[in-house]
């Protein structure tokens, strides 16, 4: 049995974290139970190896807390939730017994030893980004977004809204946090906010949420270097008349002839072909979310559904996709109110 977990702000009206049943034939959702134990469960990290799910609260002070998932769905507490030493983590991730939180309020990265039950030793360490940009509203101080282990587990990426680039990292055996390692600057004003590796991992596509851009980058594991090469244009069609769009998430399919992004303000995803290179993304399609503000697009197990978390229709809606064309399907929806992420077991 394959299990969803969806994560929804509590401060909005959702349920906090919702674990629905994956159907293996049509990829439907069917919501079993819910924990509202941690507020603002902005993201979620599944632990593969240990069956743990970890959900960030977006708050301040921020938290991370630690879920032992049981075969019927079930979330057991390991434990009470934990502070990340910063505010407003936004997103997380789990590998190489490390749990590393990226907190947007304070522009930083914490980083946890995980324990072999998968609970969290503490306090953090802490990696707090410096640097600004030009939108005075938006980019005042670092915005650390997201946070991930590079393919390999040498490198650790985090992308910085606030400071307009990605920084590469590297583990600290004196503290066991990170330490940079290098800085890609991109686009002034831009927002960087969601990044995704091609599956060839030489190849990252990195999505820009104050400009509705994505940029794609060469990747160089052995150097531990990003290197930008061009920029791609995302699609604001759907959007109002003078609205602004904001670019959400970028996903990669798996078997890597497709890349996707989520935009919201326009209630779209797009889908770009791979046919004429990893480096030359090609847009074929853009569909309609099936609700509004796409904040979240990941891929169910057998990679041919695709789901939407939509934060302000209150939804999570499936799609088919063709693994020839690309080309998505509308599946069907539940209701999630609030809906923020979602993983899949």
């Amino acid at each position: 049995m394959h299990w969803a977990y969806i994560g929804s702000f509590t401060s909005g009206g959702g349920r906090g974290i919702t674990v629905a049943a994956v159907d293996p034939d049509t990829g439907a959702l069917t919501p079993r139970t819910s924990v509202d134990t941690v507020t603002n469960p902005s993201g979620l990290a599944l632990d593969p190896g240990t069956g743990v799910l970890y959900a960030a609260g977006d708050t301040d002070p921020g938290t991370v807390a630690a879920f032992r998932t049981g075969p019927d769905g079930t979330l057991a507490p390991l434990g009470p939730a934990v502070g990340v030493a910063g505010s407003g983590p936004a997103h997380l991730s789990v590998a190489g017994g490390r749990l590393y939180t990226a907190n947007y309020g304070s522009g930083s990265v914490s980083a946890f030893a995980v324990r072999p039950d998968g609970s969290l030793a503490g306090p953090p360490a802490v990696l707090a980004h410096h640097g600004s940009g030009p939108d005075a509203e938006r980019q005042r101080g670092p915005h650390a977004h997201q946070v991930l282990t590079a393919p390999g587990g040498r490198w650790v990426l985090s992308v910085d809204l606030g400071t307009d680039s990605v920084r590469v990292c590297a583990a600290d055996p004196a503290t066991g946090g990170l330490r940079v390692h290098a800085e890609t600057a991109l686009r002034s004003g831009s927002g960087p906010r969601h990044l995704a590796f091609h599956p060839a991992g030489e190849v990252v596509y990195v999505l820009h949420e104050l400009e509705p851009l994505m940029t794609v980058c060469r990747w160089d594991a052995a150097a531990g270097r990003l290197e930008p090469l061009t920029e791609v244009a995302i699609d604001s069609g759907g959007a109002p008349a003078g609205e602004r769009v904001y670019p959400s998430v970028v996903h990669v399919a798996a078997e890597g002839r497709f890349v996707r992004a989520a935009v919201r303000g326009a209630g779209t995803v797009l889908t770009f072909s791979l046919a004429d290179g990893a480096e030359k993304p090609r847009l074929t399609s853009a569909v309609d979310c099936g609700g509004v503000w796409p904040r979240d697009l990941v891929a169910g197990p057998s990679g041919r559904t695709l789901y939407v978390a939509n934060e302000w229709s209150g939804d999570v809606t499936w799609f088919h996709a063709d693994p020839e064309s690309g080309a998505l399907r509308r599946g069907g929806r539940v209701e999630v109110p609030a809906a923020a992420c979602v993983v899949l077991s």
